[in-house]
């Protein structure tokens, strides 16, 4: 037993070494002279492992599933000019011995690949330079730094698509974090690339210096030292430094070419070979017009027939079985010959009476496939999520949305309708992308124009192949599942309070009854009828005040329903109850509220003014000039990154909040509403 656990705690001992002990390698053979045996192997497994990596780099999904790859470039790349310092240290004291003198496999590239003949080795380890350095090399770096850049300059408009999609209801947190963990590492593996394509483009450089140096180097040695006539000099040294470039430059020309793949893929979950199969032989009619050319070129006196009717063959036979594979459009079932019976007229009962739909979704019949269950309709499921958040947001059930088509709306139109009465319309192509200017971009994009349906900001259809340039400009896209959705989010969490009546009341009393019983039987109907209830949860939601905390809530009208019957006086008390979750709401986590107050003498007009209702007394023009002020105010309060909040007396609040209502993000509150706990700033005071 002893035995087996020394044996399991040297192999938990020995995981990880790999990479430390390839490190010493390599510093190793910087210093210490090798055997040629030794460098036969290192240099096979340099090929090796260079090809393993340009697969990898070919057969993997996605560049982040790679994301180790800037750390292997650099290792790799140490590891052949560790190879070059050591072959160069044999070829200049060995290589008057001959052209083996530095290994089997310099001397086969020497030999072998170049025929023995040091001016063709010349000739081809130039070309592969002029390929490596110039063409892959220098176009790879160019890549990599542009890709760089816009992944950078993309990323905050990637963070608001996401928090769009967890607002809209579409992720939860988990995913949410998980596709801001996806971004953060794509910015840092593009950035990593851009560093180590110079790496690749160093490696090439030296390359071509090693190569005169060791050439230069050699003829010296091997003529004054070994007494070797310029000739012979010549054809050894010069041999076994082209084998050795020669067996550096091909590792180095396949890292190049992996360097290139990898910051030129698209991110999608295919691998290369797929996306090169669908996209370029998918079309049948690429096939076949490239068979009919070979077929043309082929039947041409003098030309290489053979070839020529091979690949045109071989063509055709592709484009055949494309087409037999491509989707066949549905033949129009037939109709029946035999005519229907005509039936006879039902007599009319109250099941002819159709019930107004609570929310109602209508699409013109080119959207028909977003809402189509049977075709994967995205639209349906994403409808599911926006209902499930906002259910958890506002703490009442929200209705189900009922979707039909409608033949008079545009064909690309929808419209959305509460009680049966629309409350928002707008158009979507299925088969673009809105580009939405969250605020600030960094370009301009080719497309329709068009604005936002939910919230009316600046927007583009584009091409789905233009969604990585939109994102690196800076623009937030979505699909078209997601710009509906994301409008009925809207338009229901602005009509919360129409979705919620007797029903709902209801069923969150019951709720409720299950875990207070007595509070439920004490509230209604011995202390307010239920009409009572429902129309105080009707106020609070239209004031965006969820329902979650439905228990506080009941017991604060069980215990102010003595006193009031009014639903504005109740609602006023249960905004005192709630008041801690209201200004979490507002200010979040602050530990200060930076709060705009109205100067004395004005909340004393105010508050004169608006007692018993009455507001004649009030000057003329007067709250025009309150609101131009408060809107000025919360717009600087916005741009600080602050909430705007107002901070006025109990009795004039109500009035307040409606009539300010229009005013973007500004939120009403009364002194009594602010936990005691919570320190204030005042930021501003507004006079008449």
């Amino acid at each position: 037993m002893a035995s087996v656990a020394a044996v399991n705690g040297f192999a938990r001992f020995g995981r990880g070494l790999g990479v430390p002990l390839l490190m010493l390698t390599m510093l190793g053979m910087m210093i210490v002279p090798m055997h040629p045996f030794a460098l036969d192997t290192l240099f096979t497994f340099n090929i090796a492992l260079s090809l393993a990596i340009l697969l990898t780099v070919v057969y993997v999904q996605r560049p982040l599933e790679f994301a180790v790859f800037p750390t292997v470039l650099l290792i790799v790349t140490l590891l052949r000019l560790a190879l070059n310092i050591a072959s160069t240290r044999v070829v200049l004291l060995e290589g008057h011995t001959g052209t083996g003198a530095a290994g089997r496999v310099i001397e086969a590239f020497g030999n072998f690949v170049i025929g023995g003949d040091y001016a063709v080795g010349l000739v081809v380890f130039s070309i592969l330079v002029i390929i490596n350095f110039v063409v892959v090399t220098k176009g790879a770096g160019r890549v990599s730094e542009v890709t760089a850049r816009f992944t950078l300059d993309s990323m905050p408009g990637k963070q608001m698509a996401i928090d769009a999609d967890m607002n809209a209801g579409l992720i939860d947190q988990n995913e949410a974090r998980q596709r801001r963990q996806e971004v953060r590492e794509e910015a840092d593996f593009y950035g990593a690339m851009d560093g180590s394509s110079k790496f690749v483009r160093g490696d090439a450089i030296a390359g071509i210096l090693i190569l005169f140096i060791n050439i230069i180097g050699g003829l010296v040695i091997g003529t004054v030292r070994h007494d070797m006539g310029l000739s012979a000099a010549m054809q050894n040294y010069t041999l076994l430094t082209i084998g050795d470039g020669l067996v550096a430059q091909i590792p180095s020309l396949l890292l190049s070419t992996a360097v290139a793949v990898i910051i030129t893929r698209v991110s999608k979950p295919q691998d290369m070979a797929r996306q090169m199969l669908s996209q370029i032989f998918g079309d049948p009619r690429v096939l076949g017009v490239t068979a009919g050319v070979m077929l043309t070129l082929g039947l041409i006196p003098g030309m290489p027939n053979f070839a020529f009717l091979t690949l045109a063959a071989g063509a055709g036979y592709g484009a055949w079985r494309s087409a037999r594979r491509s989707p066949e459009a549905a033949e129009p079932a037939e109709e029946s010959a035999e005519p229907e019976q005509p039936s006879q007229p039902k007599e009319l009962s109250w099941d002819d009476v159709s019930p107004v739909d609570t929310v109602g979704l209508e699409v013109g019949y080119r959207l028909i496939p977003l809402v189509d269950r049977n075709r994967g309709g995205p639209l349906v499921s994403r409808i599911k999520g926006v209902r499930k958040k906002l259910t958890e947001e506002l703490g009442f059930l929200i209705p189900a949305v009922h979707i039909r088509d409608n033949l008079d709306l545009a064909p690309v139109g929808y419209r959305i309708s509460l009680m049966g009465v629309p409350v928002g319309e707008g158009e979507v192509h299925m088969d673009k992308e809105l580009a939405i200017n969250p605020g600030q971009v960094f370009g301009e994009l080719q497309g329709i124009a068009t604005k936002d349906p939910a919230f009316g900001m600046q927007a583009v259809w584009i091409d789905p192949s233009q969604n990585e340039e939109a994102q690196m400009l800076g623009y937030t896209v979505v699909d078209a599942s997601t710009v509906v959705a994301t409008h009925i989010s809207q338009i229901l969490s602005t009509h919360a309070a129409e979705l919620l009546g007797h029903e709902e009341a209801q069923q969150l009393l019951d709720k409720l009854g299950e875990t207070a019983p007595k509070l439920v039987e004490e509230l209604t109907p011995k202390t307010l009828p239920m009409a009572t209830v429902v129309r105080v949860l009707q106020m609070l939601l239209a004031e965006n005040i969820p329902v979650r905390n439905i228990r506080r809530i009941a017991e604060t009208l069980t215990e102010q329903g003595p006193k009031t019957q009014e639903p504005e006086q109740l609602v006023a008390a249960a905004r005192v109850a709630l008041g801690r979750s209201i200004v979490q709401g507002v200010a979040g986590m602050r530990e200060e509220l930076p709060v705009l107050t109205l100067e004395p003498e004005l909340e004393q007009l105010l508050t004169e003014s608006t007692r018993n209702g009455a507001t004649a007394g009030l000057e003329p023009g007067l709250v025009e000039r309150i609101h131009r002020v408060l809107s000025e105010n919360a717009e600087r309060q916005e741009a600080a990154g602050e909430p705007a909040v107002l901070l006025v007396a109990p009795g004039i609040r109500p009035w307040l909040a409606k009539l300010m209502r229009g005013i973007r993000n500004l939120h009403v509150l009364a002194y009594n509403e602010i936990p005691e706990d919570k320190q204030i700033r005042m930021v501003g005071a507004v006079g008449n």
